[in-house]
C-alpha cells in the first residue's frame, strides 16, 4: 500500500488510517468512515486496496446493521452463509456467533471451562469454495472480559518457513473435513481440550457432518493480485496432506501448523463498542478466546463471497494424482 493511501489528506479520502499494532506485519486501522461516505468509487477502492495489502482492518464507524452490511460489500457480494441455523432474524446477510449461559458452545481449554471459545481455523475450509471474507460486529459484550478475536497472517507464516520446507510442501493438499466439535483437531492442538456441549444451532448442524463430502486445498497459492504466496492451512478441520498419509505427513503437517499459528505472528482484537473487523478468509486464520461460561457474548458477522477456484471435493478431484488402494 502506498504511502498516500496513509494520508488521506492528501489524496481527499475521508478517513484516517493507521496500523492495527505497532510492529505487526499485517493489519489496519480505520477511523472516520461514514455510511454515506461508501457511495465514492474511489473511497470503495482505497478500501478494497487496502485490504487486499494488509489483510485485516479494524473499522471504528458507525455500528449498526446497515452499515456492516453496506461496508461488507465494499469488498465482494455478500452471500448467506451455508448453515441456515445461523441466521439472523430478518437479516439472513449476517451470521448470529453467540455464547449464551443457558445456550452456547462450551469447552473446557486446560481445565478451564470457555464459553464460545474457537481454535485456530478459515471459515468454510471444510467446503471447496471458501468465502472470501467477513466482517464482525459486537453486539452483546461480556461483562467480565474476555471474548477476544485473534488474527494471524498466511503470508507471513510463509515468508518465515525454511526454505527447504518451502519445495517440500509445494504442489501439496491438505484434505478437510466438516466436524464442529474442536476436541477431535489433529493439528494446531497446544492445550487439553473437551467439549462439554454444543450449542443448539451447533447440535442441528453437527448432526448432518457426515453428509459433507471430504474437501482438498493447495498448502500454498499465490494471492490473485500481487502474486505473494500464502500459507494456506487450517489447524481445526485438517485431516492430513492428501499426496502424504501416515506419520510423515502427519509430521510434515504438523511442523507446517507451527508456523501458521507462530504466537509472534497474532494480533488479538480486545472488542469495543463501535468496533468492525474485516479479514480477508483466504489469507489469515482466526481464532476466539472465549468467555466465563456464566456471561454473554453475541457477535454478528457478514459472509463476503468468493472463488479462489483451487479448491476441490475429494470425490471430483481427478485432476490430482490417483492413489493406489
Amino acid at each position: 500500500m502506498t504511502d498516500t493511501l496513509l494520508a488521506p489528506h492528501v489524496t481527499g479520502l475521508p478517513f484516517t488510517v493507521g496500523p492495527l499494532r505497532e510492529g505487526l506485519a499485517f493489519g489496519a486501522k480505520v477511523e472516520g468512515l461514514t455510511l454515506k461516505d461508501l457511495d465514492r468509487q474511489d473511497v470503495r477502492q482505497a478500501l478494497f486496496d487496502l485490504w487486499i495489502d494488509k489483510g485485516v482492518i479494524h473499522f471504528r464507524a458507525d455500528d449498526t446493521a446497515a452499515m456492516q452490511v453496506a461496508l461488507s460489500a465494499c469488498f465482494g457480494a455478500l452471500e448467506r452463509h451455508m448453515f441456515e441455523e445461523s441466521w439472523v432474524a430478518g437479516c439472513p446477510e449476517l451470521v448470529n456467533i453467540k455464547f449464551y449461559p443457558e445456550d452456547g458452545t462450551l469447552y473446557e481449554v486446560d481445565g478451564q471451562p470457555r464459553g464460545g471459545w474457537l481454535p485456530w481455523h478459515s471459515d468454510l475450509i471444510y467446503r471447496d469454495r471458501i468465502n472470501r471474507g467477513g466482517i464482525l460486529r459486537p453486539i452483546q459484550l461480556p461483562k467480565k472480559g474476555g471474548g477476544m478475536t485473534g488474527f494471524v497472517d498466511q503470508i507471513a507464516a510463509y515468508d518465515a518457513l525454511p526454505s527447504k520446507l518451502k519445495q517440500r510442501i509445494e504442489g501439496l493438499h491438505v484434505v478437510y473435513v466438516m466436524d464442529l466439535n474442536a476436541e477431535h483437531a489433529r493439528f494446531g492442538v497446544g492445550e487439553q481440550r473437551r467439549l462439554v456441549r454444543f450449542a443448539k444451532s451447533a447440535t442441528s448442524i453437527n448432526a448432518r457432518e457426515y453428509q459433507y463430502p471430504r474437501v482438498l486445498h493447495p498448502l500454498v497459492f499465490r494471492q490473485k493480485e500481487t502474486g505473494r504466496p500464502v500459507l494456506n492451512v487450517s489447524p481445526w478441520f485438517a485431516m492430513g496432506i492428501y499426496e502424504l498419509g501416515g506419520l510423515e505427513g502427519e509430521a510434515l503437517l504438523r511442523e507446517v501448523v507451527g508456523y501458521c499459528i507462530d504466537s509472534n505472528n497474532a494480533y488479538f482484537h480486545d472488542w469495543q463498542a463501535g468496533d468492525m473487523v474485516l479479514w480477508d478468509n483466504w489469507r489469515t486464520l482466526h481464532s476466539a478466546t472465549g468467555v466465563e461460561p456464566d456471561d454473554t457474548r453475541v457477535m454478528y458477522r457478514t459472509t463476503i463471497s468468493g472463488d479462489y477456484a483451487l479448491g476441490r471435493r475429494l470425490d471430483a478431484a481427478s485432476e490430482l494424482a490417483a492413489v493406489d488402494v
